[in-house]
């Protein structure tokens, strides 16, 4: 009996001392999503900000508000503006500068009215 319980209590003191050394994987997982979580909070703030000054330069520009308001027909007058921009040759950094838009967004109004 005294055997039994000695060689139990050996065991169970070497378990306890291997675990020890035996790398924790959920300390790892939970460093990982620490990580992934802090970096989307970083973007997150990062894209508000953009996101008000985008609205801020909006609200002062009164010419493009007013255009983007105001609609004849089915489309707003600056993407009619675009299209008659393009329409008449000019490039896609012309328009955006006429505008006030972005290369992009000129490129996805000439795009979507093909």
């Amino acid at each position: 009996m005294i055997y039994v319980i000695s060689t139990l209590l050996a065991i169970g003191v070497v378990l306890l001392i291997i675990s020890f050394f035996m790398s924790d994987r959920f300390s790892e997982l939970e460093s990982q999503f620490e990580q992934f979580s802090i970096s989307t909070m970083q973007d997150t703030y990062q894209m508000k900000k953009k996101i008000e000054i985008l609205e801020e330069e909006l609200l002062t520009d009164g010419n493009l508000t007013s255009n983007l308001l105001k609609h004849t027909g089915s489309e707003p007058r600056v993407i009619q503006r675009v299209i008659q921009l393009h329409e008449q040759g000019l490039s896609v950094v012309d328009i955006a500068h006429r505008t006030k838009l972005s290369n992009h967004d000129i490129q996805t109004i000439i795009t979507n009215n093909q």
